[in-house]
């Protein structure tokens, strides 16, 4: 027990993969981020399988905390079912202190079930980031205070606020950094290692924060990503939805601009706070004992191909950052096998010495960190609702098909040569082998291995694709 390691998680929303200072981003000012990425190894090519509805982060984030694959996970209406082990179930059944603070989006019980301590936790999936309806921990389990009721900005529903106080005027990334401080200074000397769950609410918007950060970021000194679009180049059936109206139609340069500097200002005033929390794991004298994991729950577009939000399976959606640092871990390194959120968790029961549970889907990434040349699967399959269907191999050819009523789109892509997916190779007479084989490979890993068809979404996704061949 003693010589299992602490594990600090920082888990942000809607980051991108690629809006990390040390990882090639010259635009951007992450620097206590980028201290892990040189503690540890950066999994380059981390994903998450999609989504099954417009609030992409609520089954990414059960993913997580599974490591089951989304049409597997039996979740409905946000809740985990109660056979499927969960992260922090499974690492204080094994003798650790399990703490979790800030967004869950998975229900009071999936909760109650991981964590042993707990602050200023939101079960909602966004909401003002300066008055944060939070709950204290509650030990019964049953967090049923009521704030008055809101409108759910994904579903458009009105939903009670489960809460019991909101502190007016503290920011949701100070909120939760400030209750994971609290928890290092209280039980650092407690022999038993602790799993302490982050979940921040930002990047996501509301994008504000502390007007210092926006003045590091003019709009008008922001480059426009090389793909980005005024208007996607097809109807993808979620061009209206939710993300997709927070900017214009057409997208225009200058809006485009504004909105990614509010994005990385965010992204700086996140990153202010992990080396808040950071520094007090030094002052406790832990870093030489703690896994410290930095990870996203989905991308976002923000102009690129003419979208701006998370729903769709372009790699800006579905492409997350990923690093591991602390005892165990190689520093410096950067590995690159198709590796995705639901790998996590058996990752940290190998990493800790805790039996990884039967439900898990996921693998654990341990012969990867441990070496550059392994890896653990040679694709990685993708989805959102009944509308998309997407795979990529390991040498980074992607399929991506779309269907929406009696349309079908095609797109075929070589992200070693084409990071941004701007050039479609899916009528290339060269790339007719390939195509042929990342259907096939589409078919058989959705259908026959991942349990597509076994719901309405899949069914109708591959209705669709028979109508409009």
């Amino acid at each position: 027990m003693a010589n299992r390691p602490n594990i600090l998680f920082f888990f942000t929303d809607d980051q991108r993969y690629d809006t990390i200072g040390a990882l090639g981003h010259a635009h951007i000012q992450t620097p206590h981020i980028d201290e892990i990425v040189e503690r540890g190894t950066v999994c380059s090519d981390a994903y998450i399988m999609g989504g099954s509805c417009g609030a992409v982060c609520q089954p990414s984030r059960a993913m997580l905390m599974t490591g089951r694959s989304l049409y597997h996970l039996q979740h409905t209406g946000g809740q985990i079912p109660a056979e499927h082990a969960l992260l922090g179930e499974t690492l204080g059944e094994a003798g650790y202190d399990t703490f979790g603070t800030g967004k869950w989006h998975n229900g009071p019980n999936a909760y109650a079930r991981s964590f042993s301590h707990g602050a200023e936790i939101f079960f909602g999936g966004m909401d003002d980031h300066w008055n944060v309806p939070a709950c204290d921990f509650d030990p019964t389990g049953l967090y049923d205070q009521r704030l008055p009721q809101t409108v759910d900005f994904h579903t458009q529903q009105i939903r009670h606020r489960t809460a019991d106080h909101v502190r007016a005027g503290v920011h949701s990334t100070e909120l939760f950094a400030d209750a994971t401080i609290d928890f290092l200074h209280r039980r650092h000397a407690n022999d038993a290692p602790f799993f302490a769950y982050l979940s921040f609410m930002a990047p996501h918007d509301p994008r504000t924060m502390p007007e210092k950060y926006l003045d590091m970021y003019p709009a008008s000194d922001m480059e426009l990503p090389a793909n980005f679009l005024e208007e996607h180049p097809f109807d993808n059936g979620e061009l209206n939805t939710r993300d997709e109206v927070l900017a214009a139609h057409p997208r225009t340069e200058d809006e485009t601009r504004a909105h990614l500097a509010a994005y990385y200002a965010m992204i700086s005033h996140l990153d202010h706070h992990v080396g808040r929390v950071l520094g007090a794991v030094d002052e406790a004298g832990l870093r030489e004992e703690t896994i410290v994991v930095f990870a996203g729950d989905n991308g976002l577009a923000v102009g690129q191909h003419g979208l701006f939000g998370k729903q769709s399976v372009y790699d800006h959606a579905v492409h997350v950052p990923l690093i591991f640092a602390g005892p165990g871990i190689p520093e410096g390194q950067q590995r690159d096998a198709l590796v995705g959120l639901i790998d996590i968790f058996p990752t940290l029961c190998d990493l800790s010495d805790v039996d990884i549970p039967d439900t898990v889907e996921g693998c654990s990434l341990v012969p990867v960190i441990d070496d550059e040349e392994e890896s653990v699967r040679e694709t990685f399959h993708y989805a959102y609702r009944h509308l998309m269907r997407g795979v990529r191999d390991e040498a980074g050819l992607k399929l991506i098909e779309t269907a929406t009523g009696d349309a079908r789109h095609t797109q075929l892509f070589d992200l070693a040569e084409d990071p941004l997916e701007t050039t479609d190779l899916s009528r290339v007479d060269e790339h007719a082998d390939s195509l042929a084989a990342l259907r096939t490979a589409l078919q058989t890993g959705w259908c026959d291995e991942l349990g597509d068809t076994e719901g309405e979404q899949g069914r109708e996704f591959w209705r669709q694709i028979e109508w409009a061949q």
